[in-house]
């Protein structure tokens, strides 16, 4: 028999070395929210989303998302992400290549350990300013950027560190 083996392609590994230009915050300040975050490497090589958010001026939520040109999904399946959390909720979001304003998000809770987590593809909805939307779930051929976002409805700090994100 003839198994095509397709290897994980890697979003992003984060060393002591990895350029952070590509990586950008988007918080609630947009809305006139008072949030605020950071990306950055830890003496590990880790990548460190860390900051508040705030709730007041009707913010509530901090992101951080990467863009690149884009991963062709093709034979892939599951983004895996090698991260330590604190215990929050965090949503995971990718945006494909259309120009749409929504992302595909689905949420994951961390714990306050190393762990690896597995988000199949087909389970990111179509979601624009914290509403589903009626579009399929992700289906596309590209991802053209991924990023994490912090919003669970109250005032809180927060801290992700991540290794490695892939698609499998």
């Amino acid at each position: 028999m003839n198994h095509n083996i397709f290897k994980p392609i890697v979003l992003f590994n984060f060393t002591r070395n990895s350029d952070l230009s590509n990586w950008k915050i988007a918080n609630d300040i947009v809305m006139g929210g008072k949030s605020s975050s950071t990306i950055s490497i830890n003496d590990m090589g880790h990548g460190i989303f860390r900051g508040t958010v705030s709730l007041e001026n009707n913010g509530g939520f901090a992101s951080v998302r990467f863009q690149h040109k884009p991963f062709a999904t093709q034979n892939h399946t599951i983004i895996k992400i090698i991260l330590k959390g604190d215990g929050k909720r965090y949503q995971f979001r990718i945006k494909d290549t259309s120009g749409n304003d929504w992302s595909y998000v689905n949420y994951f809770k961390t714990s306050k350990t190393w762990e690896t987590i597995e988000i199949p593809l087909e389970s990111l909805y179509p979601n624009f300013r914290g509403r589903r939307l009626s579009v399929p779930n992700f289906d596309k051929q590209e991802i053209a950027s991924f990023g994490f976002l912090i919003g669970n409805k109250k005032a809180e700090s927060f801290q992700l560190e991540i290794d490695t994100i892939s698609l499998e």
